[in-house]
């Protein structure tokens, strides 16, 4: 999954693909890459980000979904916790709802993924991109957070939304300590079982320059963080899980190629 960004203020990117046709320029390079779906998002969810207006997402991103939807041909996935923004997005080809809330932070939500037909992929995040980084706690990280993914796994399909169109998402970095993050990553293959897709976004992310700067002794140069992202998308990947969110998708895309190649 390519991450296209139209947002002036996201943690990697923000302001580089604001534009409409800087994003869609964007996003078709993402598939040449080797990108399966590209993420569309037009509100940046980083710790302590402050909420976008409904229109200003809409105005940010409902012609790069036109235009990727009918230009890419890869699936185009709203990255929105807002039910009109994403029921306009799907209305303008996008097949994938992609909810940071698990589809439960609009009380509309659900009835727009149900009654569209979109794939959805609900997230866990402890508390809001205000508060989720202010002494996130788990009695153990990896069981909490299971428990809770099935039970939204239960509760869309107990609203007709069929299992088949569900995805599940840990959610690195939404509402976790650094150890939190390592420990999900470590153990990702225990949510295999949930009977879903499984999907990580885990690309660039702060958790995976401390990693590397212990070794480094300085901070991580962007190349830096993108290598970290492309050794851990091959742990994930040798664990089973179906679906990495990332930036670089070329340098991902080749070395899965490669250890598909040359593993058993």
């Amino acid at each position: 999954m390519g991450i296209v960004n139209v947002t002036p203020d996201s943690f990697s990117d923000g302001g580089r693909h604001a534009s409409v046709d800087a994003a869609v320029a964007h996003g078709l390079a993402l598939v040449a890459e080797g990108a399966d779906i590209l993420d569309v998002g037009g509100e940046s969810t980083r710790p302590f980000s402050e909420p976008v207006a409904e229109d200003e997402e809409l105005r940010r991103v409902a012609e790069v979904v036109r235009r990727l939807a009918a230009e890419s041909g890869v699936p185009v996935s709203i990255d929105t916790s807002k039910a009109r923004v994403a029921a306009q997005a799907v209305a303008l080809g996008a097949e994938i709802i992609n909810d940071i809330t698990g589809l439960d932070g609009d009380p509309d939500m659900i009835r727009v993924a149900r009654d569209s037909g979109a794939a959805v992929c609900a997230m866990h995040m402890q508390g809001t991109p205000q508060t989720m980084q202010v002494e996130p706690r788990y009695d153990d990280v990896v069981t909490d957070i299971h428990r809770y993914l099935a039970a939204r796994r239960d509760a869309l399909v107990a609203a007709g939304i069929p299992l088949a169109r569900i995805c599940l998402d840990p959610g690195i970095g939404f509402g976790k300590t650094h150890e939190h993050n390592l420990d999900l990553m470590r153990h990702a293959d225990r949510f295999l079982d949930l009977g879903t897709p499984i999907l990580v976004g885990h690309s660039r992310k702060g958790f995976l320059a401390k990693v590397i700067e212990r070794s480094l002794g300085r901070p991580a140069t962007l190349a830096e963080r993108d290598a970290a992202t492309t050794g851990a998308a091959c742990g994930l990947a040798a664990r089973g899980i179906h679906i990495v969110r990332v930036h670089a998708v070329g340098l991902v895309r080749a070395a899965l190629e490669l250890v598909a190649a040359t593993g058993p």
